[in-house]
């Protein structure tokens, strides 16, 4: 039961910052280097064809198995925090992800980077994905949430972006083994900020949500992580909502890291553009999604989530099957669509979260949606793949972006339809 604090609300302290906003602040560079380094493989797919002779299959299947976990962990990563707490959770995450991609400078066979790349750095980096911005919006913000939802979401995006350029130079004045270690330094680095000014919950400094009066005290106790998320995906399962918005995301993961976040760059070598070139228009479709996801936080707070969802899935469908005369034409065209595509890159989270929260309840969206960015890694994870079987067999990727294209047109047909006339799901057991 929520408790009417006495003394401190935000209108009593007007010239102070909620510290919902430092929270926010830590979580956003976690979110924004942790997807950067999930993304890293992207740069490597041509090196290490080069060192070991692997096709662009193989590799694409290590890629593959880091993008499902790093989607499968996301539901039991939300029950690992209510179990253990956002500090103590993100600091192990970062732990491990630094161990796994040190570790990779030493493999020499194609299992080595399943086991590393994919296991070990998918795993790492599934608990620090768009889940964890769902959760600390929930626990953090009772005041523009979405707004919130939407700038984390954009920075686990940017991550997967921004950095390519920089860690593209690096590969190719020092090899691949130094990009590796430079992200295991960033990882490592980014765990003694988190133990620093992370904290749980705003019940634990005495404070109400940002936005509200009223002090949400901490659940006592704690349930089985793998027992609360197997009961979220169990009530999910019963619900037609559930199905609706994981399988809309599932083909935005599918169109987007999986497809061109992984194979954009071998894509542009295959047309004679150079990878630094390449790696520079992820980054700007990063900087663009950066406006264009927190547009779309702001966007959701006042209109109809699912117009958005429909409107995001139709325009992105349109500019996938736009991609290959792209390739055909100038670096102006290529460009053009890194802009009108990086708005749209991944604006699809704020209303997808908002309508997991309307189906299954507030106090269970960030576990739902976890359950829901599993679909969307899934679909990555099979994009990843498909796509590399598509270069290795026919030579070029222009069927694989132009299937993505009218996947995004179904996407948006199926949107119009959460929430009509469909009752509220049932709760899951807390």
């Amino acid at each position: 039961m929520a408790v009417q604090h006495p003394t401190r609300g935000p209108a009593d302290l007007p010239h102070r910052l909620h510290y919902a906003w430092v929270v926010a602040g830590v979580t956003f560079v976690v979110l924004l280097i942790g997807a950067g380094i999930r993304a890293t493989p992207g740069i490597l797919i041509v090196p290490l064809e080069r060192e070991f002779g692997w096709s662009t299959a193989t590799i694409a299947g290590a890629v593959a198995v880091n993008i499902f976990l790093y989607g499968m962990i996301g539901p039991f990563a939300v029950a690992i925090i209510e179990r253990f707490g956002l500090r103590r959770s993100v600091c192990a995450a970062l732990l491990v992800l630094a161990a796994g991609t040190a570790a990779t400078v030493f493999m020499r066979a194609s299992w080595q980077m399943v086991a590393l790349w994919g296991v070990l750095v998918g795993s790492g980096s599934g608990m620090v994905a768009n889940v964890l911005g769902a959760t600390v919006a929930g626990r953090w913000f009772g005041r523009h949430r979405g707004l919130v939802v939407g700038l984390l979401t954009a920075s686990s995006a940017t991550g997967q972006l921004v950095f390519l350029p920089l860690l593209a130079h690096i590969v190719v004045d020092h090899g691949w083994r130094a990009v590796a270690l430079t992200v295991a330094a960033t990882a490592l680095g980014l765990v003694p900020l988190v133990a620093l000014l992370m904290r749980d919950r705003p019940a634990d400094l005495g404070l109400p949500r940002y936005g509200e009066r009223a002090l949400q005290p901490a659940p006592k106790g704690g349930v089985n992580p793998a027992r609360r998320a197997l009961q979220g995906l169990a009530a999910g399962a019963r619900s037609r909502d559930f199905w609706l918005l994981a399988g809309t995301f599932f083909v935005c993961g599918a169109s987007t890291n999986g497809l061109v976040g992984t194979h954009l760059i071998p894509a542009c070598l295959d047309r004679g553009i150079p990878e630094v070139t390449a790696a520079s228009m992820l980054a700007l479709m990063g900087i663009c999604d950066l406006l264009g996801t927190t547009a779309s936080g702001w966007l959701t707070d006042r209109v109809d989530p699912r117009k958005l969802l429909a409107w995001y899935y139709g325009l992105r469908g349109l500019s996938l099957v736009f991609l290959p005369q792209a390739f055909d034409g100038s670096l102006y065209g290529l460009s053009l669509f890194a802009v009108f595509y990086g708005l749209d890159w991944i604006a699809t989270v704020p209303p997808t979260v908002a309508l997991a929260g309307r189906a299954f309840g507030e106090e269970n969206a960030a576990l739902m949606f976890g359950w829901i960015a599993a679909a969307h890694q899934i679909g990555a994870a099979c994009a990843a793949w498909a796509a590399g079987l598509v270069r290795t067999g026919t030579g070029d990727y222009a069927s694989a972006f132009v299937a993505a294209g009218f996947l995004c047109l179904v996407a948006a047909a199926m949107a119009m339809l959460i929430g009509r006339d469909a009752p509220r799901a049932e709760p899951v057991p807390a």
